[in-house]
């Protein structure tokens, strides 16, 4: 709890026993859906990989977390017929822990992601997940070949999902996976390049078309602080003209998205583990864009933070620690924000008791 409110962390994927993957592989290996049944783990197995996922949680306060899918585990690029079973298979995994964990978890539905169907092909199994399984988000691949081949996220190939997303009230996140492009084939852990450059082109995308034109209820959600940050001041036409590449060009934004205000649809969440970064993050986006993020636990979590002397990933101690933050704004980013970016989330099982109650 912060100050008397839940601690609500929208960006968190799944722990799980060696089991889970093994039965990826097999189906991979084998290239057949049907033949082993459907996994079963038991309750015991699931609960030893999550004791140190819940301990992390408690140990940074977190009170609850949105639980979705490893991304570099999704396996968009294979065969959509492989895609489609380990999606279910992962999406039922997901149920079964927030169902053992109830009250500290709440999905986040997997999508059969892959380049062969647009996204209409995506929403029975998220129907599914939000109708059966109780979840209230979805993660989305921008990029599920690992090609770079897949439309962007303004061209018409998504908008059977904007458009479902937008009737049902189910928040979109944009997380991207791997890539396969060989260029980054020295670089190791370079899925956390393609998250950088698949990020911040999602937001250049959204922020330059008519996609919340077409679907003015669409809730997006962008990890890592967004990929890139803005380099440049913004400026409106009052502004004048600065010199640019040329004497005496405008340097102004063109397209659907300039000068327009995307502050209820378009957000980022704060899974960034440089304190300076994700101070210019806040800065730039403004904290009503902004919805509390750790991926806790993951990649942050060895690290220490010596500003804070806490884990990296413990970020209530970094926002704790900003002076340009009113406890106000940190209740926002850590409980109202979410609230409201996740609309599903206040029947969800964490928040569904205190509404009878009241």
């Amino acid at each position: 709890m912060y100050r008397g409110a839940t601690v609500i962390d929208t960006h968190g994927h799944m722990s799980t026993p060696p089991e889970f993957r093994a039965y990826a592989y097999n189906i991979l290996a084998l290239r057949t859906a049907s033949g082993f049944g459907a996994l079963s783990i038991p309750d015991a197995r699931l609960e030893q990989a999550m004791e140190s996922h819940l301990r992390a949680l408690d140990e940074r306060d977190i009170d609850v977390q949105l639980l979705s899918p490893r991304p570099v585990a999704m396996m968009h690029w294979e065969r959509p017929y492989l895609v489609e079973a380990w999606t279910r298979t992962t999406n039922d995994v997901i149920a079964q822990q927030c169902r053992i964990a109830r009250g500290r978890f709440v999905g986040v539905a997997q999508l059969p992601q892959n380049t062969e169907h647009d996204s209409a092909y995506l929403l029975s199994e998220l129907t599914r997940c939000v109708d059966e399984l109780g979840f209230v988000a979805a993660l989305v691949n921008p990029d599920p070949g690992g090609d770079r081949r897949t439309p962007g996220m303004n061209d018409p190939y998504w908008f059977p999902l904007y458009e479902f997303a937008e009737d049902r009230q189910i928040t979109l996140i944009v997380h991207p996976s791997s890539s396969r492009d060989p260029r980054l084939d020295p670089i190791p852990h370079s899925y956390q390049y393609n998250s950088l450059t698949e990020e911040t082109l999602a937001m250049l995308l959204f922020r330059h078309s008519d996609v919340f034109d077409r679907f003015p209820s669409l809730r997006v959600v962008v990890c890592h602080c967004g990929g890139a940050l803005r380099r440049m001041l913004e400026h409106g036409p009052s502004s004048g003209q600065r010199m640019g590449g040329s004497a005496q060009m405008p340097v102004t934004e063109t397209g659907h998205g300039a000068a327009r205000d995307l502050s209820r649809n378009l957000f980022v969440d704060t899974c960034a583990y440089d304190p300076v970064f994700l101070r210019a993050a806040i800065r730039q986006y403004g904290v009503e864009r902004m919805v509390f993020g750790t991926e806790v636990p993951g990649s942050g979590s060895a690290v220490l933070n010596v500003g804070t002397n806490r884990p990296s990933d413990d970020l209530v101690a970094v926002l704790r620690s900003y002076d340009f933050l009113s406890d106000n704004d940190r209740v926002r980013i850590l409980h109202d924000n979410p609230l409201t970016v996740f609309p599903l989330l206040a029947a969800s099982a964490p928040f569904a008791t205190d509404q009878a109650t009241a």
